[in-house]
């Protein structure tokens, strides 16, 4: 299949700039170029702009063109931009006591990697080390959840049940056990002292937007609680605010031991982290994981100034009343258009609803000629997952572009 890469010069991103991408073709057969964004507009190579409504994949938290985060990478750029984690930084040092000091007594440590998938598999090889270290072999179960997205390097691809994704990477890592989201009983039936950890999403971010139910989540407490199962919640969308408190699982009464970040955290830079409480901690040994490049100066660095920007006293609240906009606004698409629009997903400002009338790649090419860019969830969701900076006005003009499409 050949790929083509178009700038938007029709106004409807149809126009060709060049055909035989040089990438491999697993990101569909059209790439639009981007060249640059100021607050939550995005421009293309043509100069067409449009009201970005995906973020980057929920990536770009605080939008675009910011001179305070471009001062930090300019700044750090100049005095050192890699040293491993062989040493340490004071930009690694002061981001990790930040952090560590949010909830004072809740984590002992945390690790940095490049990427969510890496957060994750870090955390389920967390999960393990611990269980073969206190309980010993044969507690190596993993248990994940129905329609459940956690990355595709093979660990964190393992707990990711979705044949489209992991049937041509089979056999993957042995050991793994799914059961349907928010199904309290199943869980409680599958989940033994065989287990070494749990990985569940508060919002399933390519699983269709279904939410958490806070009965789920005490059931979760409970059985990892009973079973010593660690329980790790995969915060790489949710983490940093996205869904209206800080973490995602405080907005459901999630208890997890391991809390897993990324997509925000480096203020598009690759950063993530595993949040480690003592327990695990403390039967870590040296060499027992690693990275190269996680936790880099620069990465480090900006991801200061995003962290302290987030926890800034009205920044939650301000993303607390803009997710209420959104789920308003949507509730006016959905009122409007009966047959096009199904049930609304999601939570705060990772939002989304179902299209019934055909394709989403119809609705999301839609869209994009009336310049707007959103993602897909699942089969047949919208997903709207905008920076956290977007205002009101904004938030409105999303939903009018959200109807003249579905028209």
């Amino acid at each position: 299949m050949e790929m083509k890469v178009t700038d938007g010069s029709n106004g409807k991103g149809g126009g060709a700039m060049a055909t035989g991408l040089p990438f491999p073709p697993q990101y569909g057969s059209e790439l639009l170029v981007i060249r640059s964004g100021k607050g939550v507009w995005l421009e293309d190579a043509a100069g067409n702009k449009y009201l970005d409504f995906a973020g980057g994949i929920a990536v770009n938290a605080l939008g675009y063109g910011r001179s305070d985060l471009a001062r930090v990478v300019s700044r750090q750029m100049r005095k050192l931009p890699h040293i491993s984690n062989v040493f340490t930084t004071e930009p690694a040092l002061e981001l990790a006591r930040t952090m560590l000091a949010y909830q004072p007594g809740r984590f002992a440590s945390v690790f940095f990697g490049n990427s969510g998938t890496e957060a994750n598999e870090a955390a389920l090889k967390y999960a393990r080390m611990f269980a073969f270290r206190t309980r010993g072999a044969g507690h190596h179960k993993l248990l994940c959840l129905s329609s459940a997205f956690h990355g595709r390097t093979m660990g964190s691809l393992s707990v990711t049940p979705t044949p489209k994704y992991q049937d041509p990477y089979a056999p993957l890592v042995p050991g793994v056990v799914v059961t349907p989201f928010n199904d309290t009983a199943a869980l409680q039936k599958a989940l033994t002292d065989e287990f070494a950890g749990v990985i569940v999403e508060v919002v399933q971010g390519e699983g269709g937007l279904a939410v958490m139910t806070e009965e789920f989540a005490r059931a979760l407490n409970e059985a990892c609680a009973r079973t010593g199962a660690i329980l790790i919640a995969d915060e790489v969308q949710t983490g940093l605010g996205r869904t209206g408190t800080f973490y995602g699982s405080d907005g459901v009464g999630l208890k997890p031991d391991l809390i897993t970040l990324a997509k925000p955290l480096g203020g598009g830079l690759p950063l993530s982290a595993v949040l480690i409480p003592e327990k695990i901690n403390a039967v870590i040994h040296a060499s027992d994981h690693g990275t190269t490049f996680g936790g880099g100066p620069v990465t480090t660095a900006v991801a200061k100034k995003v962290w302290d920007t987030v926890c800034a006293p009205d920044f939650i609240q301000h993303v607390k009343e803009m997710g209420e906009v959104l789920g308003a606004g949507l509730q006016e698409v959905k009122a409007a258009f009966p047959g096009k629009v199904g049930e609304l997903r999601g939570k705060g400002m990772l939002r989304g609803f179902e299209y019934t009338a055909g394709e989403v790649k119809g609705l999301l090419d839609g869209l994009r000629a009336h310049g707007m860019l959103a993602l897909r969830s699942g089969t047949n969701v919208i997903r709207i997952a905008p920076p956290l900076v977007m205002t009101r006005k904004e938030i409105q003009a999303g939903i009018t572009i959200i109807k003249e499409a579905l028209k």
